[in-house]
């Protein structure tokens, strides 16, 4: 499922620039497995909400050929344009800077797919968001998600050993896979094609613990505590209709 993750960090010069861009569990890993879930061609345009440095753009110009819009809050896209010519997709990926809380700046029916890995749970927790980008998405296209998530809500009760953890924004941001299958549910114009918890999950939070993001070190401590019993990566798959 992973080949292609597994081929690009086998190069050493691929894999210092994955540590140098992560930015949670490994996008990469994250991209290859929710694709895998999905039909993606050269043809297609592909909205990547939320992209960060890129990575999940990389896996889907360089692997599917398919033309990627890359947009971001936080990451300038001059950066990501920057890296794409670094790594041969600026032909391929459009960088842009976009808050999807205030609106995409798209043509209603412009992509055969919104996607986005590592992000969706900062902004999407609300049940506003989604039926606000289903507008962007074609009918018969697909709107993927894959998120950090808990295997249960934790609500009052947070398990001890992850109460120095804890904060007022994981508590906004981290859920189970019912509670965003249920909020999903709400949307119209959708069927829900695709409901989760990934694979890949302990590998791709193993290998952010390798990154340099300045987080990685209260991230060890943290994934130390759960271990292996809390945490998950939620993947959800939705068709327009």
């Amino acid at each position: 499922m992973y080949t292609f993750t597994n081929q690009f960090i086998s190069n050493d010069k691929n894999a210092e620039f994955l540590k140098a861009t992560m930015m949670g569990p490994n996008a990469l890993r994250v991209t290859e497995e929710l694709t895998s879930h999905l039909n993606i061609n050269e043809n297609m345009r592909i909205l990547d909400l939320g992209c960060g440095c890129g990575l999940s753009t990389i896996l889907l110009a360089k692997k599917f050929g398919a033309s990627v819009f890359a947009a971001d809050l936080w990451i300038s896209p001059t950066e990501n344009y920057e890296r794409f010519q670094s790594i041969g997709i600026d032909d391929k990926a459009v960088p842009i800077f976009v808050d999807a809380t205030k609106g995409l700046p798209f043509a209603n029916g412009y992509f055969d797919l919104l996607f986005t890995v590592d992000a969706y749970h900062y902004f999407g927790d609300t049940a506003e968001m989604l039926p606000s980008l289903i507008p962007f998405v074609k009918k018969g296209g697909y709107i993927a998600v894959a998120i950090p998530g808990l295997k249960y809500e934790f609500e009052k009760n947070v398990p001890d050993e992850m109460q120095p953890f804890w904060n007022s924004e994981m508590e906004r941001t981290l859920h189970s896979l019912d509670w965003w299958k249920d909020l999903w549910k709400r949307a119209e114009g959708i069927e829900i094609v695709d409901s989760r918890e990934m694979a890949c999950c302990r590998q791709a939070w193993k290998e952010w613990q390798t990154g340099y993001h300045p987080i990685v070190a209260d991230d060890i401590k943290m994934m130390e505590a759960e271990g292996g019993k809390y945490f998950n990566l939620v993947q959800l798959i939705a068709k327009i209709i």
